[in-house]
Parts: C-alpha cells; structure tokens; sequence
C-alpha cells in the first residue's frame, strides 16, 4: 500500500479509517485512549495484526502526552491504560500481546526518568510497527509457493495491508506470488455482514493492480464446483496450539466447502497471532457485534425493527480443516501441537 494503514507520531496514531472506505480514504489522527478505544471497537482500525500496532502505539502516544514527572506515576497510568483499551476487542490475541509487550518494556526501563521512558516506549511502539511489516514480507515470501501458476484464489474478508502495518497477510502471499511473474484469478467474496471483503479486499487488490473478481458469499461453493477455485487462503484473529484457527464470521464454512470439493485451504498470519496458552480453538473468546451491524447496511435498514439477530464477529475453523498456517517462519503443516511448539516455543516463554 502507498498509503500506510498504521503511522505512529509522537502526539498521534495516523490510521485510516476503514469504516469510510471505499467511498474515500481519510486518515485520521488518534491523540488518545479513548479515541483508539472508539477507533478499535467500530473498526475504523480493524485487523488482528493492525489492532496490535495501533493499540501499542495508542499506549505510547498517551504516555507521551503525561504531564508526570514521575516515572512510578507514568508506569501506573501506562497499565491503567493497557487495561482499558484490552477491553476493546476480545478475540484478536495481537491486540492483548502488544499491549502486554508495552507493558513489559515499561516495567524493564521503571528506573528511567520520566523523560526518557517515554522515548523508551515511543521507540518500542514503533518497533512493533516495524516489526509487523517484516513479518507481513517474510510470509508472503515463504507461502507464495502455494499460488499454483494459472489458479483461482479465494479469499475472505481482508487480510492485506489494510489489516496490518503494512504488506499483509493472506493478500502477502497474493502480492509476492504476483511478484514472482505468476499469473492468477483471485476471488474475493463479500463478507457479510460488514462486507470487508467487498470494501476493502476488492479495493486493496484493485488498487493494488490484481486480477480481482468480487462474488457474494452464497457463491463460492458453486465456484469450486465449477473448477474455478483451486484454493483458499484467508487471515486469522487467533491461532490455538493445536492448529484451530479464528477468523472471520463465515471462515469455518468456506473451509468446510473447500474440503468438500478437495480444495486446500491455509491460513496466513504473523506469530503475534499464535496463542500457545490455549490448548484449542473451542477457549477462544468469540466477540458478539451490535444487531445493527446485520440489520442495517449504509443507513438503509433491511430486516424488521426489532428483530432478534445473532452476530458473531468470528468463527473457529478445526485444525483438521487446514492444510497450512503459513507464517514468518515458513509453511507449518500437521501436527500442529508440535510443530508449532517446535517453530515458536522460545518466543512463547515454553523453553
């Protein structure tokens, strides 16, 4: 992307704000807590990995602006902080383990002054920015290898630069396969019911200069059908230790259809996304949205007043489902239980 989805300055987080594209590209400056608590729960940020950075560089920005002197002070309102914005979004783990790495470093550095531990933490904010776009690149380059030359891709939801700091997830491997000169159809299907798939996969990729076509949800199993879809490849929010993977509402059924039609399905997500703790999918958290969000779309409302609505924001697709998690790291196949441990365990405290 040649406009940043996450900039982190010294009195501001500049993102932009997703929930007005692809209308018009805003950027929007965030000064505090409470407005990247607003911007995190309505999604003008939105995207595990995108959620991590801005959230750290919110703790930042809000720590920069003190008036304390003291740095026992600063420490206080830097956890007071990271308490209120973890109450955000409950699913996407990135956001609580940006949060839990500022916190960290601002425990590590306690013996500064005042002054300098605000550098400290501007600095560290700004190296998990960094650090989330290198991981974006190295995915990319490790899972390109799985976009067959002349196939048909589907993805769901957004999972480019727009869900992250900067080069993406599934949309990495998408971007470097096209890169290295192949030639690919990809699908993006709407994604009910905030249709991110439409808004903003379609216009990333458009923008972006890849072959898209947008379908509706209801669509791709008739796609597979047909042969036009030789694979699916998606984000994730949350990735247990036995490999079940959380994503987007409407996930778990895509991998359902692609194992129906012997379609290879993979996930695509840096390690901040990897959730050791949890033995399995079924302890992720699953966020419940406002009913509006299902019963009105662009002010225009569609189903009855009043109307009992179910609206999970996300959906956990078994291990069993996915032939890959592709990572940073390299490709991971089955069993996942060990070899994730095997590929991350220094990282997650486990050695």
């Amino acid at each position: 992307m040649t406009i940043p989805t996450v900039e982190i300055k010294d009195d501001a987080v500049r993102l932009i704000d997703q929930t007005l594209l692809p209308a018009e590209c805003r950027i929007r400056e965030v000064k505090t807590k409470e407005e990247m608590w607003e911007a995190i729960r309505v999604l003008r940020v939105r995207g595990a990995p995108a959620i991590g950075v801005a959230a750290a560089g919110a703790l930042a920005v809000e720590i920069n602006r003190s008036s304390s002197v003291d740095s026992a002070r600063l420490l206080e309102e830097l956890e007071a902080a990271a308490d209120y914005l973890a109450t955000s979004r409950p699913t996407a783990v990135n956001l609580f383990w940006a949060l839990e790495r500022m916190r960290e470093t601002g425990r590590r550095h306690r013996e500064l002054p005042a002054s300098e531990l605000k550098k400290v933490l501007l600095a560290e904010a700004r190296a998990i920015l960094a650090e989330d776009r290198e991981m974006g690149r190295a995915l990319g380059e490790a899972g390109a290898e799985l976009i067959p030359e002349g196939s048909g891709v589907l993805t769901h939801c957004n999972a480019g630069s727009l869900a992250t700091a900067g080069f993406g997830s599934a949309l990495s491997v998408i971007y470097v396969a096209r890169e290295r000169g192949k030639s690919f159809r990809v699908f993006a299907d709407e994604t009910r019911p905030l249709l991110q798939g439409a808004r903003l996969t379609a216009w990333e990729l458009g923008r972006e200069g890849v072959d898209v076509t947008l379908i509706c949800d209801n669509m791709a199993a008739w796609l597979m059908k047909t042969g036009k879809i030789d694979l699916v490849i998606t984000g994730a929010d949350r990735v247990a230790a036995n490999g079940d993977g959380a994503n987007k509402i409407g996930t778990y059924g895509v991998a359902l259809l692609a194992r129906a039609h012997n379609i290879p399905f993979y996930m695509a997500w840096p390690s901040s996304t990897l959730d050791l703790s949890l033995a399995s999918g079924d302890q992720i958290p699953i966020e419940e949205r406002p009913a509006e969000e299902i019963t009105i779309i662009g002010g225009t409302r569609l189903a009855p007043e009043g109307v009992k609505t179910c609206s999970p924001a996300f959906d956990v697709t078994p291990g069993e489902l996915i032939a890959a998690h592709v990572t940073e790291r390299g490709i991971i196949r089955p069993p996942y239980a060990e070899n994730f441990r095997r590929v991350f365990a220094a990282e997650q405290g486990l050695e």
